[in-house]
């Protein structure tokens, strides 16, 4: 079971795609170009700050909007270990799977998770924050493997032996 920790940003509900990044952004170049936009809408400044392993907690339907591959890749290009919600919108939850994005649902860390603290994750079993165990479900093996390997892609080559 892997385990892990990691700096808390604090988002809201209904965090949708054009937030996550703003459609006036997806023309640049790559993935890595839009980073710095991430957020822009809601938080200037969030994108320059987020660190490496760091963790999203936000409310309920983040990733709500448009079906954009880009808001999950942005996300991990920024190096979010992974997002924690009260509930997420399905095609975001899919996108972000197949782009190797952790995501796990919990309804009560947001309520209480304030920014800059520390939360533990111990995958597929339970978040620990400040001495208090919040349980999690265990996503499915099949899509653990696609999050392991980075991605649905890149999971299907490692499957087919071309990598």
């Amino acid at each position: 079971m892997e385990k892990f920790s990691g700096k808390v940003w604090v988002l809201g509900d209904d965090i949708d795609t054009d937030i996550i990044i703003p459609t006036e952004y997806l023309a640049l170049e790559t993935v890595n170009d839009m980073a710095p936009y991430a957020f822009s809408p809601l938080r200037p400044e969030l994108a320059g700050q987020i660190q490496p392993g760091d963790i999203i907690v936000a409310g309920k339907n983040f990733g709500c909007g448009s079906s954009r591959e880009q808001a999950p890749e942005i996300i991990k290009a920024l190096g979010v270990k992974c997002v924690i919600a009260k509930s997420f919108a399905r095609i975001f939850f899919r996108n972000s799977i197949n782009n190797g994005l952790l995501l796990i649902e919990n309804g009560e860390l947001a309520d209480v998770a304030k920014e800059g603290d520390t939360v533990a994750v111990s995958l597929n079993e339970a978040i620990t924050y400040q001495g208090k165990e919040y349980p999690i479900a265990a996503l499915p093996d099949n899509l653990m493997d696609i999050i392991n390997a980075g991605g649905l892609v890149k999971a299907m080559r490692k499957l087919n032996g071309l990598d």
